[in-house]
């Protein structure tokens, strides 16, 4: 297949092109920018007039929910949900039943991707067995079939001798461990930001120094071991803080931000609406606008939709007894434009956070339009609008954006230069 997009705004943050141009895809591939090359007679023809096209947005945290948990989620419905708002690459946390820490599981979760024919699926193995903190699962043989870096999500290490030994042995092997900081001892029992707002709703807190106290500890024993390291959906200013001291003392280290920390606070909370509860918590007006600076400046180069999509009955129970997490990343373009309508960035930096920040951080083969990359683009209208939830494809609806109409509407999604969403 040969596709000539015309005419489009070509903003490429990788390679720093800006410029209403041309783009030629065969193969698969970016053939050529600007000029056709010799002998390009184009199958399909898209006019891409007064739209922009980007690398195809990159997303480090996109809950599957399979296998296992189909009833919130499935392979098919979430990365049909992505390319809809213009993700071509994802990771999958290794959240899933069984865990993700078997070459079985990895090798599944591939297949099934494949052959929905969606996005690109970039698993995260376990970095310990049934991500008990206890025993390393088996990090090669995981790299070796796809699993692109390591994590062991929220649930914590036996100790920290552990788990200095799991990074010393994933730095051996020059592997990417994933980090969420956040201290259980100090969490534990908490439903929100330990603040104001918590007090006067009567809902235990979790305090900011959950995430510090962890984040620390975790960036010393980086340092130590010397591995690569990402860390994951940071809620606080003084987090960001921390990363931008470890980056100017030449720490292998990046960050993202959940989309939703750049726009909530824990104010969100005031109607015990359970579509707001999220863990780590939605933190203060301050710790959002230190977020933002830090996306900014690039010390937190990637923004994450950190999607979790839940069936009806996960969020109908009390606050305190529902399940937390948001379903958002088919809303994931139009609500990082809202940061560029606030003028809080311009669109070139926001793209860039959203295409080669994240697939710097986890190395992937991804988030750029050069000539000879993968002809995975996204075409959207920064001037419209999407209402959200007029269509949706995730099975979880639970979204407290539903309903907003929001800036920018994607019109069409490509991966490997096919066609995979058309608005």
């Amino acid at each position: 297949m040969r596709t000539h997009i015309l005419g489009a705004r070509l903003i490429d943050p990788a390679s720093g092109h800006d410029q209403v141009t041309d783009l030629f895809l065969e193969s698969g591939k970016v053939a050529a920018i600007g000029q056709a090359p010799a002998n390009f007679e184009a199958d399909k023809t898209l006019d891409a007039k007064g739209l922009v096209a980007a690398p195809g947005l990159v997303d480090l945290s996109v809950a599957l929910r399979e296998p296992g948990y189909s009833r919130k989620g499935n392979i098919a419905s979430e990365t049909l949900a992505a390319v809809s708002g213009g993700v071509t690459s994802l990771c999958c946390p290794p959240l899933t039943r069984p865990v993700l820490d078997t070459p079985a599981v990895a090798e599944l979760i591939l297949d099934r991707a494949q052959e929905a024919g969606h996005a690109k699926v970039f698993p995260i193995g376990a970095l310990t067995k049934g991500l008990a903190g206890e025993q390393l699962s088996e990090l090669v043989a995981l790299r070796d079939v796809g699993c692109v870096a390591f994590g062991n999500g929220l649930a914590t290490f036996a100790s920290n001798r552990v788990q200095r030994r799991a990074l010393e042995y994933a730095a051996t092997f020059d592997l990417t461990v994933v980090f969420h900081s956040q201290d259980a001892s100090l969490a534990e029992g908490g439903l929100a930001h330990e603040g104001p707002t918590a007090s006067f709703l009567g809902l235990a807190g979790i305090p900011e120094t959950a995430e510090t106290v962890a984040l620390a500890r975790d960036l010393l024993l980086v340092e130590q071991s010397g591995v690569r390291a990402h860390f994951s959906q940071i809620t606080s200013a003084r987090g960001a803080e921390m990363i931008a001291q470890a980056q100017a003392r030449g720490l292998p280290v990046t960050a993202d931000v959940a989309m939703y920390q750049l726009i909530l606070t824990d104010e969100a909370l005031i109607d015990f609406s359970s579509l707001y509860h999220v863990q780590p918590p939605l933190r203060t007006r301050a710790d959002r606008d230190g977020l933002r600076e830090a996306v900014k400046s690039g010390v937190i180069s990637a923004i994450a939709s950190h999607h979790q999509p839940h069936e009806p009955d996960a969020k109908l129970a009390p606050f305190g007894a529902t399940e937390p997490g948001i379903s958002s990343v088919e809303l994931l373009l139009p609500l990082a434009m809202t940061l560029v309508q606030d003028g809080l960035l311009d669109l070139p930096t926001l793209l860039a956070r959203l295409t080669a920040g994240p697939a710097r951080s986890l190395r992937l083969p991804a988030g750029r339009l050069a000539v000879g990359a993968p002809a995975d683009v996204v075409l959207f209208d920064p001037q419209a609008s999407t209402l959200a939830g007029e269509t949706w494809n995730s099975k979880g609806d639970n979204c407290p954006f539903i309903g907003h109409c929001l800036p920018g509407k994607v019109r069409c999604t490509l991966v490997d230069g096919r066609v995979i969403f058309q608005a």
